[in-house]
């Protein structure tokens, strides 16, 4: 009989994942799979994970007190750290003996690091041939440009992605978010593997790329695209192609953003905005209409959306079940967002340096196994003396010998 009772971690509970991964990119995978429960123990180098040295990003310093970094910390927390020197014969023998005790493993280094210092997948397997051994890489593990050396920027340009977004001026418009949308993937790549192993009993190789997840991610406008030989409109907000897809600026600067497509919800889209004179205006009566004028109608919605606050507009909106639309909300919004609060995609932690302070959330939400965030990210190196003598059995001069020979801090 199946024990119903909660887990208290999460649905992963009772695995271990080896994080050796650095930047945002492998980080972000598995710190999910840490707010699942995982038992994930970060190995840095003895100078780090770069991240902790990021200083500033989008021209926001991102030092805090006490050595604590932002970019950091938001994609590390959760884990236990580790500093080892892998290019000694002993750092290599600790890595293998985490292996050995472990389920799963995570890098996202350039192609051949892994191999030429002895951590490949064929490597780790003579230490646990039921290892899951995930790879976070640019462009995937085959074709001429599988070693090329990627960061999410150079990846989203590979993938098209930077012309999604922007007037049409040949001009593109960086996103920021390969490393996010690579990282779930590879979480997903991960626990399909668990389940794999669980139901077939072997583990195997999981390898993501920023390349195929960015191609994946616009997967809708893309097969289109294939399927028609033409490129997909990039979104211009002044020359959009769906009128009622757009977002519109009120008279107090804020923005309100509608998400409807159909022609059912032109007539009540112009109801709510007190013009029923345009539900007929043959410029602008069916979807073909409002393409072929999207221009002139853009700015006359523009002017009637400038005649009134946003708090006014959403006045006049709220309960109106045949208008889909929404506030366009900044980030600093969110946590205090009462539906952002009702789900826990924002949570709050009292963290031991920062005090009182909010997170996100991976946004999954379990009836019986549900997440939670537990622990700030490691200090460098934090838990090395926990983890070789409570999980590895090192004795205290193990540890003093490792520290005279340069192999961890």
């Amino acid at each position: 009989m199946r024990n119903n009772s909660p887990v208290k971690n999460g649905p992963l509970d009772g695995l271990r994942v080896i994080d050796w991964t650095m930047w945002q990119f492998g980080p972000v995978s598995t710190m999910m799979l840490a707010d699942m429960g995982a038992e994930v123990i970060k190995v840095e180098s003895l100078d780090g994970d770069h991240g902790r040295q990021f200083g500033r990003i989008g021209g926001i310093i991102s030092d805090l007190p006490e050595g604590v970094n932002a970019y950091f910390e938001g994609m590390n927390r959760q884990k236990l750290g580790i500093a080892l020197n892998l290019k000694s014969a002993d750092g290599l023998e600790v890595m293998y003996k985490l292996v050995a005790k472990s389920d799963i493993f995570v890098e996202n280094f350039r192609k051949g690091v892994a191999e030429n210092l002895g951590l490949s997948y064929q490597d780790l397997t003579r230490y646990n041939e039921d290892i899951i051994y995930a790879s976070a890489s640019g462009y995937g593990p085959e074709g001429p440009d599988s070693g090329k050396p990627a960061f999410a920027l150079t990846a989203e340009a590979r993938a098209g992605a930077l012309w999604w977004f922007g007037p049409d001026d040949d001009t593109p418009y960086q996103l920021d978010i390969a490393d996010q949308i690579a990282g779930m993937m590879l979480s997903y790549g991960i626990i399909g593997a668990v389940v794999a192993r669980e139901r077939f009993g072997f583990g195997q190789r999981v390898d993501i790329s920023h390349l195929g997840s960015m191609i994946w991610a616009r997967g809708m406008q893309n097969g289109i695209s294939f399927l028609t030989g033409k490129e997909f409109e990039r979104f211009d907000r002044q020359s959009v192609g769906q009128i009622l897809w757009n977002y519109y600026r009120c008279k107090d600067g804020e923005w309100i953003a509608f998400s409807m497509g159909q022609d059912r919800y032109w007539a009540p889209f112009c109801r709510a905005l007190g013009r029923t004179d345009l539900v007929d205006d043959p410029r602008f009566s069916t979807m073909d209409a409002r393409y072929e004028n999207r221009v002139e109608l853009v700015q006359l919605l523009d002017g009637i959306f400038a005649s009134k606050s946003s708090d006014e507009w959403v006045r006049i909106l709220t309960g109106n079940e045949e208008v889909i639309w929404e506030r366009v909300q900044r980030t600093l919004d969110l946590p205090t967002d009462p539906q952002v609060v009702a789900n826990s995609y924002v949570v709050d932690f009292d963290h031991p340096v920062l005090g009182p302070t909010k997170w996100t959330q991976t946004p999954v939400t379990y009836s019986k196994t549900p997440l939670s965030t537990r622990k700030m990210a490691p200090a460098h190196g934090e838990n090395t003396e926990d983890i070789l003598i409570d999980l590895l059995d090192y004795t205290w001069d193990d540890l003093v010998a490792l520290k005279d020979k340069g192999v961890i801090l």
